[in-house]
């Protein structure tokens, strides 16, 4: 029945004169008294067949009884349109097939949504009927597109000697960081699997292996709070290099990622992708994953207000804390409600407030422009370059809440300005993060991104002499990609040698007795000839919904999960039978 298929989209002025067979579905019927117009769909597009009642009024009828979503074959011999009733809107329009005969392979219930009308149907209802959603011009895109992004990665990899290893997806639970999956043993009652929150050991062990060169597209679950650019399972495009270093490892991932925005965009993404350093990101952007189409940045003006009498200003740096500010041009188009509103806005971020000011042609007006003093009003013109007409925000808190503020309000301002250019793609390096971090609560140190990073070689002897005080400056060899203001993949270089590694489990609180049972098999692994290692993962999800221009990450994944973790077309998660429980020795306990 399916011999010879010819797809739809894939159909050409050339074919005219051609018999074909096509296999698809109804996507509109149109009927001419006597003359039956249907278009037909499949993965490829869309083709009109034509069913004349005077030539075969059978098939006309066959035609005229089908409705939208029926599945059908047509057999036909293709012929162009005549001028008049080209359709300029679909790569075939140009042709249509005068059909011969219409087989109708199945029916179908009326769809409870039409597939070609989108921002009318709630999310909800689309997840449900998923089956559905699929069938969609944009889904169908979006699986096509990480179709390519994938094969084209398989190639680029392989073409540098990678070799795609598969690692377990069935492990032992070691937390740390986000929840762990778990998967109960029947075989071995009471003991756990964990399913992976990435194939970081196993890739390490790959190196000590030998295979100096690896990669996988891999499934990875996290248990935690859901967002946007964020699901319970994800996929990721993860590598590991042996004898590399940073700059090797980044030169290879810039130009995978130039040649995949080619190949998924047909963009060309040209420039050199600028490198900062954390402390840099922090001090400019308030964040380790900057946006740098947003032109205006964070500026310290503590030291200008170090003897100021504004009270605002004196309380916070007198409990050390920190003030900051942004300025933004914005030929006048914030008003007053917009920036009462801003002052309610940033509390959601633990600010207390926004104040603010204008500033044009040298003066200072509106705000708290009565509390500074001329000696300050030059300074801060001088510290933001003011030149032209601009708003000068400040935030003043202790510096996670400053930064955390800041660093939102420059996007929110900026959208609300239409500042950004959602055209743009701005890659950028952030290199150089904190090893681990001091937290004062439970009076201990955590790893920054995990516990097997480098430390930069320079800063082993803090390491050795470590401080909650100097904590903060141990800098790893440790590097992220971001792509518009998200972090899009990261990594860093692996600490390879088993004592080093021992002394940062030890750091981190671990006891050796404890480091053994979570990690023994690494740590006997390095003793064995381990060489210098680092990789990277590229999170695919968030980058095809970056180059993709999604507002959400389940536009670009098949069958996502929602907010909540839930499945709604297969309703799972969902419970289980108490024999399953049993055969598993588990017991529900309700609170």
């Amino acid at each position: 029945m399916f011999n010879d298929r010819s797809y739809c989209g894939e159909l050409k002025l050339n074919d005219t004169g051609s018999d074909v067979s096509i296999s698809g579905w109804v996507d509109r019927k149109r009927d001419l008294g006597g003359i039956i117009f249907l278009e037909i769909r499949d993965v490829t597009g869309i083709i009109q067949a034509v069913f004349d009642s005077s030539v075969s009024k059978e098939n006309a009828e066959i035609a005229d009884s089908v409705r939208s979503e029926w599945v059908v074959q047509i057999k036909g011999k293709v012929r162009e349109r005549s001028k008049e009733t080209i359709n300029p809107n679909v790569p075939t329009g140009q042709i249509e097939i005068v059909a011969d005969s219409i087989l109708i392979l199945n029916k179908s219930l009326v769809p409870p949504f039409s597939l070609d009308i989108r921002d009318t149907v709630n999310e909800e209802v689309r997840l449900k009927y998923r089956f559905l959603d699929l069938r969609r011009e944009d889904m169908k895109e979006s699986m096509i597109k990480r179709h390519q992004m994938m094969q084209f990665t398989r190639k680029f990899l392989s073409d540098r000697r990678f070799i795609e290893i598969e690692t377990p997806m069935l492990n032992k639970s070691t937390p740390e960081g986000a929840r762990d999956f778990l998967v109960p043993s029947r075989i071995n009652k009471g003991e756990f699997y964990a399913l992976p929150q990435s194939p970081q050991l196993f890739k390490q062990i790959l190196m000590i292996s030998g295979y100096d060169r690896y990669f996988q597209i891999v499934k990875c679950f996290r248990d935690e709070d859901l967002r946007n650019d964020r699901q319970p399972e994800f996929t990721q495009i993860d590598m590991e290099l042996s004898f590399i270093t940073p700059d090797m490892i980044m030169e290879i991932i810039e130009d995978l990622l130039k040649q995949a925005v080619k190949e998924v965009t047909g963009k060309d993404v040209s420039y050199k992708f600028p490198v900062i350093d954390y402390d840099e990101a922090m001090s400019k952007y308030g964040t380790d994953a900057p946006d740098t189409r947003v032109g205006f940045e964070i500026r310290d003006c503590s030291d200008i207000f170090a003897s100021s009498t504004f009270n605002v200003f004196s309380s916070a740096l007198s409990s050390k804390g920190v003030i900051k500010g942004i300025a933004v041009e914005d030929g006048g188009k914030l008003s007053r409600k917009m920036t009462d509103d801003y002052s309610e806005y940033v509390k959601k971020f633990g600010a207390k407030g926004f104040p603010m000011f204008k500033y044009s042609n040298g003066n200072f007006e509106g705000g708290i422009s009565k509390f500074i003093t001329d000696d300050e009003k030059s300074k801060l013109v001088e510290r933001f370059e003011l030149k032209e007409p601009a708003v000068i925000f400040f935030s003043v808190d202790k510096a996670q809440i400053v930064n955390t503020t800041l660093a939102n309000m420059r996007l929110k301002i900026a959208r609300d300005l239409d500042m950004i250019d959602d055209s743009k793609l701005n890659f950028l390096w952030v290199k150089n993060f904190p090893l681990i971090e001091y937290h004062e609560e439970d009076k201990r140190y955590y790893a920054v991104h995990h516990p097997f990073t480098a430390p930069l070689p320079e800063h082993m002897d803090l390491l050795n002499n470590i401080t909650p005080e100097n904590a903060g400056k141990i800098k790893a060899q440790a590097y992220d990609i971001v792509l518009n203001g998200s972090e899009i993949g990261g990594g860093s270089i692996r600490i390879h040698d088993s004592a080093v590694q021992s002394k940062l489990f030890s750091i981190l609180g671990m006891s050796e007795e404890e480091a053994r049972v979570k990690f023994s098999f690494l740590l006997d692994a390095l003793q064995f000839g381990a060489p210098p290692h680092g990789g990277l993962a590229l999170g695919l999800d968030r980058v095809m919904m970056l180059l993709l221009k999604k507002n959400s990450i389940r536009e670009v994944i098949a069958f996502p999960k929602t907010q909540k973790g839930q499945c709604m077309m297969s309703e799972a998660p969902s419970h289980v039978s108490d024999d399953q429980l049993n055969e598993l020795s588990l017991r529900i306990v309700k609170k």
